[in-house]
């Protein structure tokens, strides 16, 4: 804990703040550890209660909703006032759902344990999201990218612990993951002690790094902040069927066991969490407009193969798509930061909110899918999204603007 309380006592941080950027980044880890158990548990509950694939994703739905809703007002009353310690307030509520998820013996509490989470995940990111531009030194799309990966590194964890502890052992084991809540409930309590001392870093300033508002029409902003939230579909949607159904797939067309499919959700995941670094400093450094366009269209030809080939080459395939979607959502949000500057709550709580709440929707309505037709299908289907890419083309360059001034 101590390496986070050292830097509080500083009254200004002109240098990208290491220790914090790396305490917010393993309080991601863990609550989206703790996030990914959901869709992990999901061939144990589906047994367990005789659920249909539209029940299943109706789980995922109930979370994200709860995970989405609110992250846009809990950004934009933040931006108004901050608020240090919600983040360890999050998580106590994160905390609760996961006791009673790991207790539930019927649909709807695991509904209503899943929505608890998902509430707590509202609270956190937002402000998680602005702790690290906060301690960015300017270096806003690196400070994401190592944000983000604890996200996605804890996403890769979730469903590997899950295959070791709670695929053998049954759902109560759950509530072992009740201590990495706990954990950091005490890392971000230390991290909002840092945040009071350093409100400052927050308030609009002039940054010859940054554009300012005014400096694009406000209908050019609509516009691009339009395209991002439809890139963020097109990533998302895809994510989903791959979160929430790629076990199934491989179950069904593979004849894998469900430990063996938890594996290879693992895979994918881990890919994930490797390319996220990727996306922040090549956005610093090119540009984020070409960071956008490789990391979503640059994942089409793989996404078209996979439901076509044999499981080594999914397994490939897997492996090139995670690591270069992940890329994309550190580029897209500090790309819209800069498009709004000075609401960096709000942006990052809409962003977030859209991201958690296309992975719900895309979820229950690609368990729909499923339901009527087939996973394989389903797989078919979805692999046509990343050529949604093709809209970064109508992006304004906003790297070339700033060396115009």
């Amino acid at each position: 804990m101590s390496i986070v309380t050292t830097s509080i006592s500083r009254p200004a941080v002109a240098a990208t703040v290491y220790p914090i950027l790396l305490a917010i980044s393993f309080s991601h880890l863990l609550n989206d550890t703790i996030q990914s158990l959901i869709p992990s548990i999901y061939p144990i509950v589906k047994d367990s209660y005789h659920l249909n694939f539209t029940q299943v994703g109706f789980i995922t739905l109930t979370f994200q909703l709860a995970a989405s809703l609110l992250q846009p007002v809990v950004g934009l009353y933040t931006d108004k006032k901050p608020q240090p310690f919600s983040l360890a307030a999050g998580m106590g509520i994160s905390l609760i759902g996961l006791i009673v998820l790991a207790l539930s013996h019927h649909y709807y509490i695991v509904l209503a344990a899943v929505a608890l989470i998902g509430t707590g995940s509202s609270v956190f990111h937002p402000e998680a999201s602005k702790v690290a531009y906060m301690a960015s030194g300017g270096r806003r799309g690196l400070a994401q990218s190592i944000f983000q990966v604890g996200g996605n590194a804890g996403s890769a964890i979730g469903p590997l612990l899950a295959a070791l502890i709670i695929v053998p052992y049954g759902q109560q084991q759950i509530l072992w993951f009740s201590l990495l809540a706990l954990l950091a409930i005490m890392v971000l309590y230390a991290i909002g002690k840092w945040y009071t001392a350093n409100m400052h870093l927050i308030r609009p300033k002039k940054d010859p790094a940054g554009l300012k508002e005014g400096q694009l029409p406000s209908r050019k902003i609509t516009q691009a902040v339009i395209i991002l939230l439809v890139l963020i579909f097109s990533k998302y949607f895809y994510l989903a069927s791959m979160s929430s159904y790629y076990t199934f797939f491989l179950i069904g067309k593979f004849h894998l066991s469900i430990s063996q499919a938890q594996l290879h959700l693992f895979i994918f995941l881990a890919a994930v969490a490797a390319g996220t670094l990727l996306g922040g400093p090549l956005g610093d450094r090119f540009g984020r407009k070409y960071v956008i366009w490789f990391s979503i269209l640059g994942a089409a030809p793989f996404t078209l193969l996979l439901p076509h080939v044999p499981l080594l080459f999914v397994t490939f395939l897997s492996i090139c798509i995670g690591f270069i979607l992940a890329s994309a959502f550190s580029a897209i949000l500090v790309y819209a930061q800069e498009l709004l500057p000075g609401k960096i709550g709000t942006v990052s709580g809409l962003f977030f909110g859209f991201a958690f709440g296309m992975g719900g929707i895309g979820s229950a309505l690609l368990g729909t899918l499923a339901d009527y037709t087939s996973v394989q299908y389903m797989f078919s289907i979805c692999s046509f999204l990343p050529l949604i890419g093709l809209l970064t083309g109508l992006l304004p360059d906003l790297k070339v603007m700033k060396q115009s001034k």
